[in-house]
């Protein structure tokens, strides 16, 4: 049960302060087990609360009080890849909007305590991404599996390799599709590997994509999460494309070869760690980078803005 100790309820305020300040939609709460839902909700005032906990018996109750809840069933994942579920999970349920930035609570540094708080925004030209949009991104590719690549893609773009920003571009499922428009760069660290050793199912798999991820070139991954092959060029055209200005040959490169076959392109930018899904030519969904460190918090000087 979540302790509303004076720390808590100074960082829970400040949570709907900022929110304000920050004209930010929402403020996500993740939980280790259930709340006090009704004192919550009370706390929230008129700010959209939403809850992520590990299971739907965690939330129970929580409807009740008014509060969104996020069941994650991810075990002892890490915070950024429970927070990235609960966003996803948030936008498939329509309870946020691809455009929405969050004030995320969440424990960043000791477990069973709520003691960091980011600032979240999800959006570049997502209007159009809707519920519906996303279970038609899971008839293409299994949506655990683009999540698994969507939650690797965004521990690379918030860790980087060494202390340095990393650029990668993942592009999953229509594998043989994709092969047949790519070919080798000259050496491919995944080949004589069997299948099982090569699935990011694997933790050891994942952390070895990480530095692969350094190399030049595409990463294929198949629908059931197998590295396919690795250190690819793209030879898709880029015709009738139009991206964002300041994206660089990688972004054109995965819209490309997303609208030339049914696969999703998932990018991590080098300059900021940005995370883009692309499908059908077109960037669908954006993910920040989470700060490299939780950012605790300390009490501040709040002045309500003044009143004409």
């Amino acid at each position: 049960m979540l302790r509303f100790t004076e720390r808590f309820k100074t960082l829970y305020e400040n949570a709907f302060r900022l929110a304000e300040l920050t004209e930010a939609d929402a403020v996500l709460l993740l939980l280790d087990g259930p709340a006090d839902w009704q004192l919550l909700g009370k706390m929230a005032g008129k700010t959209q609360l939403l809850v992520a906990a590990e299971s739907a018996e965690e939330l129970a109750g929580a409807k009740e009080a008014g509060i969104a809840g996020v069941p994650l069933e991810m075990g002892d994942n890490p915070v950024y890849e429970q927070l990235t579920q609960a966003l996803l999970e948030a936008v498939a349920d329509d309870l946020l909007a691809p455009g929405h930035s969050v004030i995320a609570l969440y424990s960043g540094f000791e477990a069973d305590s709520i003691d960091s708080m980011s600032l979240i925004r999800l959006g570049e030209r997502l209007n159009r991404l809707t519920a519906r949009d996303l279970r038609q991104l899971e008839t293409r590719v299994p949506l655990d599996t683009l999540k698994m690549v969507v939650d690797l893609a965004v521990e690379i773009g918030r860790e980087g390799r060494e202390g340095k920003p990393v650029g990668t571009l993942f592009v999953v499922g229509d594998s043989r599709n994709v092969t047949t428009r790519s070919h080798s760069l000259g050496f491919d660290p995944v080949k004589g590997y069997s299948r099982k050793e090569r699935n990011l199912d694997d933790p050891r798999v994942r952390e070895g994509i990480k530095e692969i991820a350094q190399m030049d070139g595409a990463i294929i991954v198949g629908p059931d999460g197998t590295v396919e092959a690795a250190c690819r060029f793209l030879a898709a055209p880029a015709a009738e494309i139009t991206l964002s200005k300041g994206l660089g040959a990688r972004h054109w490169a995965a819209a490309a070869i997303s609208r030339a076959t049914k696969a999703i392109s998932v990018t991590v930018s080098q300059s900021n760690g940005t995370v883009r899904l692309f499908q059908n030519g077109e960037v669908m969904l954006r993910i920040e980078p989470f700060q490299r460190r939780a950012m605790v918090w300390k009490d501040f000087e709040y002045e309500p803005p003044a009143v004409d």
